[in-house]
Formats: C-alpha cells, structure tokens, sequence
C-alpha cells in the first residue's frame, strides 16, 4: 500500500448539512460524541496502511486543519501524513474548485510528486469501516484503469442512486444517473457476479457506486488533463472513460451510509445506540476509528436515568431522564431534564462554577441545558447555551423551518439549534 496515494474530498459548502456546516467544514462535523467525520475515511486509510492522504476542502476548514494537525502526527521515523490543501487561486486556476474531479485537477501538479501507482479517491461524508488493501488488491488482479467500489440495493432505494450495469467480468458497461420505471428495470444486473449469495442477488438486483474509486496513476492524470471542461468523477469523467478504459466494479458488502443530509446523519447517529448490536459499530479493536485525543476527566451521572445512549467524556449529567440519546464530549445537563430521541454533541470548554453562577446573576445562560427542560427529536450543536424550563420538541410538526436569528432550524421535522447559539429561559419550540 506504499505505493498507493490517499485523497480525501471535503465536498463544497455542505448546504445539506446546514447549519451544522454553517462554521466548519463539512469533514469536520462531529459524529457520535467523540469524533468527525473526516475520521472514518483517515481511519480506514491506516488502517489498511495507506499512510500518505491529502484533504481537499474549500470552505471552512480552520477548524479541520486543527483538527487533523492535533489527532494525525506520524512519527519521524514514518514519511505518512495527512494534509488538509485548501482551494487557492492560482494564475493557471483562477477559480475556486468546480467539482470533484475539478478539486484534484487543481492539486495535480503536488500530488505527481510522489511515487506511487495508484490513487485512492474517497468522500469525506460516509459513515462506514472498509479495508481498502482488498479494494486495492482487486484492481490490481483485474487490471483496471479504474475501479468503483459499489453497493447492492434493492428496488425501492435503487432510483435514489446513480447506478451501473456489469458485464459477466464485473466491467461496467452502463452508467444511469437516478432512473426511475423502464429506465431503471434496464439497468439490473446479476450482482452474484461480483460475489454475493444468489438469495441476496435477487433481493438486491442493482449496484450503485459509493463515490470511491482507485485509479491508475497514469490513467487520472491524463483524463484530467485531457478534459478540462469536465469537473465531477461520478457524472462526468468515469462515465467517459467507460468507453476506453476497463473501467470494474468491486462490490462492497458491509454497511455503507451516506449521512450528508441532516435526517441521514441524525438517523446514522443513533442508530449506533441500537441493541443488542448496531449496524455500525466503533467497537472494533482490530480496525479502530481513529480521533484526536483530549485527556478528559470520566462523565459524572448524579442519580440519573439513562437508558439506549451513548455519553463521551467529560460529560455532567445531574437528575435526568435521558432516551435513546448521543451526548457528546463535556455535554451539561442540569437537574429535572428529560432529553429523548436527541443527538447533543457537547462543548469545546469548560466553564468554572464560578463563571456560570456569575452568568446567571448577570441574567445570562451558562453552555449546556438548563434545568426542567425538555429536549425531544433534536440536535444540538456545540457550546449552546438553553436556559431554564425550554421545551424543544416540535409540537406544531414543522418538517421545514428558517429561524436563524433564533438560533435554531428545523429539518425533516428535526430542530436543529445552531453551534454557539442561546435558547431563553421558558423558550418553546
């Protein structure tokens, strides 16, 4: 694997995820109490001993460069590293990155530096745990200008998806971009083919790609420079190529979610809470999730109920009730809370007992959830500050609301209070 190449793409402004994305970069939005998102592709590429990976992100990223200049520092002794590279206006590229493939173009001219056969192109927003040495290792064995790492789905999710139709090689012959009725009965394919059971090649008769693929290095570099006026791999470069290249598919069996959307990336986090085993799950020891280390004091729980959650460190909890909850790091909730179906991702500080008693005799409202309050169906950024008796449950069912100047949004009918945001005493919502 030293001789394959990681690139990570941070994606553009993360409208989908807003406004967790509205003061970070999209990789860098926290996930399951204690790590980010950019943390799972970083962890799969260790841990399959890719150790040279750059991060193309243009938007936001102060608090991913931290990030990863704090959790990811190889030794001396190793040439690994993981680099963020920020779009930069250049006189040959005066513009900001215009898609994808537009994203590596740019950075092309650094990354033909290395030695190195092939390179892997992974997205910064799946949740999923992947040994890419297999992945690597079938492009290889097939000898594929190009290989996409697809899923097998069913019928009903198939139209969601841009799909592919195989030949008995497993070459993608056919690229269809989320067809419905005729056009998608058209593109199902034998998925026993790639080495599913046939009981699971008939319940899921379409493959769809994972937007990860391994390129020869040769073969990348002179389609981006061939095609200048094509920005985006998926939509444009790889069906083209399709035609000259052996373009193959490898199929991926374990679970894959894409969580670039509020609902998804709500849904994803707490299904890690489920029983008796969760589809994804960090409990690996032999393939870890990767994160920056933070020497955090345990989590207090003072005569509380918690039941179906998962708490990060440095959590206090005092006489509560919480539900089928993720608590992120140094999350505060007082007494006579009930926090139910909510992801809260927590704070990045502390504040003395002193400094919250001095805000609340000044009228203010110390970072964290306030006393006999009820939070239902929510996310919660970090640092919010929610006052005394706030009840956040969307009683009206809005699905779709705007009212950022009152710190919160609603999406898909779940409130979202904004990083850093303030929720008056006895506030309903």
């Amino acid at each position: 694997m030293k001789k394959v190449l990681g690139i990570i793409l941070g994606g553009g402004a993360g409208t989908r995820l807003y406004p967790l994305t509205k003061l970070r970069a999209k990789p860098a939005v926290p996930l399951a109490g204690k790590y980010r998102l950019i943390d799972i592709p970083i962890s799969n590429c260790i841990n399959s001993e890719i150790l040279k990976i750059y991060v193309l992100t243009q938007f936001n990223s102060a608090s991913l460069n931290r990030h990863i200049s704090r959790a990811y520092n190889f030794s001396g002794f190793s040439d690994g590293f993981v680099e963020v590279l920020a779009a930069q206006q250049t006189k040959e590229n005066p513009e900001w990155f215009q898609g994808t493939a537009d994203a590596v173009r740019q950075y092309l001219w650094l990354f033909q530096e290395w030695d190195i056969d092939e390179y892997i192109i992974l997205s910064g927003d799946h949740l999923y745990r992947m040994d890419y040495t297999k992945f690597v290792e079938h492009h290889r064995k097939t000898g594929a200008d190009i290989t996409l790492s697809v899923v097998p789905i069913d019928e009903k999710r198939a139209s969601a998806f841009g799909l592919m139709k195989i030949d008995d090689t497993g070459r993608i012959i056919d690229f269809s971009e989320k067809p419905e009725g005729d056009e998608l009965k058209k593109m199902a394919v034998d998925t026993s083919i790639l080495g599913l059971s046939p009981d699971k090649a008939q319940e899921s008769p379409y493959i769809a790609s994972m937007g990860i693929y391994v390129f020869k290095k040769e073969v990348l570099e002179k389609l981006l420079q061939d095609n200048p006026s094509q920005t985006d791999f998926g939509k444009e470069i790889i069906p083209a190529a399709a035609q000259d290249y052996r373009v193959q598919a490898y199929l991926y069996k374990g679970y894959w979610e894409d969580i670039g959307t509020i609902e998804a990336f709500y849904e994803a986090n707490l299904a890690l809470t489920n029983q008796p085993r969760p589809d994804f799950s960090f409990y690996d020891e032999k393939a870890p999730i990767y994160t920056r280390s933070r020497y955090l004091p345990p989590t207090k729980l003072l005569n509380s109920q918690v039941t179906q959650s998962i708490i990060g460190e440095g959590c206090i909890i005092k006489e509560c009730r919480i539900n089928h909850c993720v608590l992120g790091v140094r999350t505060r909730i007082e007494s006579n809370c009930i926090v139910e179906d909510s992801l809260l991702m927590g704070a990045d500080f502390y504040e003395s007992g002193a400094i919250r008693q001095s805000k609340i005799d000044q009228g203010g409202i110390p970072v964290g959830i306030g006393s006999d309050s009820t939070i239902r169906r929510a996310i919660v950024d970090k640092n919010a500050r929610i006052g005394k008796n706030v009840i956040i449950t969307n009683k009206d069912r809005v699905e779709e609301a705007n009212r950022e100047d009152e710190g919160f949004l609603i999406r898909s009918g779940i409130v979202v209070v904004i990083k850093n945001a303030t929720i008056s005493d006895n506030t309903v919502i």
